[in-house]
Order: C-alpha cells, then structure tokens, then sequence
C-alpha cells in the first residue's frame, strides 16, 4: 500500500502563492513547510513533522502542511495519530486531488490498524474523488477482502449476547409461567377453603384492602415509608448525638 506524494501539494501551493493575484505579498510567508519538506525529502520524519506542526499551527486552514504531517508520522509507524492529521487535511481540502490523496493515505493508516471497516469507507470515499486511481481501487478490494475475513469482534460479541438474552428471557417466560400457574392453583385452593357454609368468603374486602394483581395495598406501602422515615430519623439522631460529643474545646497552649 503506498502513500500519495506531496509533489501536487507543493505545485497547487507555490502555484497559488505567486498567482494568487495581489494579495499574495501582504500574506505572511511558510517558511517552516519548505522546510518540512526538505527534511522530509531526506528522511528526517521526526524533524520534518516538527516543522509541519508549526506550519499547520500558522496556517490551520490549509490543508498542505496537515496532510504531509500526517505522511510523517505516518512514515514514523504511527498510523492512530496520523489519522487526525489527514482527517484535517480532508476538512481543509478544496479539490478532488486533495481530498482523493487524503482519503487514501487515511485508508492505509486504517490498514495498519487491521480497522478493516474504516479502511473500506476511506478507500471509497478516495475513489470517488479519484476514480480512475487504479491502486486506490486495489487497496479498495484488498480492505474488503480482509473485512470478509475478518469480521469485527464486536459483531461476534454482539451476536453471542444477543442470543443468550433471547436463551435467558424464553427460560425465565417459561418459568413465570409455571410459577404464575402454581399460584392460581394455591389461590383457587385457598378461596374454596376459606368460603363458609353460604358459600360466601371469609375476608370482607371492605374491612381488609387487597392490592392489585402485581401491586401493593395502600396501607402496607404507608406502613413501608413510615419504617424508613423512622429508620432514617434514628439515623439522624445518632449523627447529631456524635457531632455534640465530638465537638472541639478550644484551649490555649502552654509554652
């Protein structure tokens, strides 16, 4: 997988330095990206990304200096940090030449981590701003190649889970099921032996409230929050029985 050169950059760059129209010479001048590149040139990836950092810093809406950083670190087996250089690059890219060199560059970064599925969608996106690039399309079926044979973890894991839970939620249907019927078996039981001769039932639903299928009474939920506002006021009590004991006397010290 090789990397797209910086020849284009530096063309469109001194092409737009000198022809830019009259402007041109009121603008403060790059001298760090010349000097990038020449370091770059010869194999000083470390000094020449030195360098692009301070032209990027100086000019952080063009997209020259923050591809070719990308290149350098790149070139410096640092795929992860190279990805946010040529991601600025394609923000800042104002041509399909840019943005298809970029995208391409990018895709090897994602290559190198073995992010299969990132590398698919940067090849793509290089290709459809340079379609006819036959090496990008290379790397295009190679990524999806190694995608297919290499599927994310993540899904597998996804899978797994998912039909675990779906195993899990059938069995506890299942068991509700079986305890929901043992319960109206016990309740049925229960009715019958509690109605008296008159076939009437003991419990006087006016006199002793029944909760609600899979709720809770009134009177027992009062009783619950009374238990814990009393709990908590014991609570209470303690910590401020502590805080007057534990207070502080202040004394002079004897030197």
């Amino acid at each position: 997988m090789k990397m797209k050169d910086f020849k284009t950059y530096l063309f469109s760059f001194f092409a737009l330095l000198f022809f830019g129209g009259s402007g041109v010479f009121a603008q403060e001048k790059d001298k760090s990206l010349p000097a990038a590149n020449e370091q770059y040139a010869a194999k000083n990836f470390m000094d020449a990304e030195a360098e692009y950092r301070i032209s990027n810093s100086k000019f952080p809406n063009r997209s020259v200096a923050p591809y070719n950083l990308g290149n350098a670190i790149y070139k410096q087996n640092q795929p992860s940090e190279a990805k946010y250089a040529y991601a600025n690059a394609i923000k800042n890219a104002r041509s399909r030449v840019q943005k298809h060199k970029a995208f391409h560059n990018l895709g090897n970064a994602f290559m190198k981590e073995k992010n299969y599925t990132e590398a698919v969608e940067a090849y793509k996106n290089a290709l459809r701003n340079g379609p006819s690039d036959e090496e990008t399309r290379y790397n295009f079926a190679l990524a999806k190649k190694m995608l297919k044979e290499n599927p994310p973890k993540d899904n597998k894991d996804k899978d797994k889970k998912d039909k675990d839970k779906k195993d899990q939620d059938k069995k506890d249907q299942d068991k509700d099921k079986k305890d929901g019927d043992k319960d109206k078996d016990k309740k049925d039981n229960k009715g019958d032996q509690d109605k008296n001769k008159d076939g009437k039932n003991k419990d006087d639903k006016s006199q002793n409230p029944q909760p609600k299928p899979g709720g809770i009474s009134k009177q027992r939920l009062q009783n619950l929050l009374d238990a814990v506002n009393n709990e908590e006021k014991k609570v209470q009590d303690k910590v401020n029985a502590k805080k007057v004991k534990g207070q502080p006397t202040t004394t002079e010290k004897d030197w």
